[in-house]
């Protein structure tokens, strides 16, 4: 909820958590299951730049669950982490990286991340 609604602080540090505990693999369900995805791409796309930050590490995280690689694709992470790849802060870069690497082991996104300009920054 906070991700989504919370202040600007308050986005970035749930953003935070999220990415830390998207590490654990039933964690990583569960925050599907509740719906975290869509704001983390939204905070990826639109947040500050820490906030851009951690949203990306939450979603690389998320991307190593081959549902969740649909489930980003679907939510519209695509877009935005390539953006960052392309012209976020050092840290934004880099997970915004990882995320599109973990997204990439799926065909469909393959596709979706070269036809979103993906190529050139990676």
């Amino acid at each position: 909820e906070l991700a989504r609604s919370g202040t600007c602080v308050a986005k970035e540090r749930a953003a935070g958590a999220l990415q830390n505990l998207a590490v654990n693999a039933d964690n990583k369900v569960a925050i599907a299951a509740a719906g975290g995805i869509g704001p983390l791409v939204e905070l990826a796309r639109s947040g500050t730049c820490v906030a851009k930050e951690r949203a990306a590490g939450a979603l690389q995280n998320l991307a190593v669950n081959a549902d969740n690689k649909v489930a980003i694709a679907a939510a519209g992470g695509i877009g935005p982490l390539v953006e960052l790849a392309r012209s976020g802060t050092s840290v934004a870069k880099e997970n915004a990286a990882g995320a599109l690497w973990k997204l990439s082991v799926n065909d469909d996104n393959e596709v979706a991340i070269a036809d979103a300009g993906g190529i050139g920054p990676l």
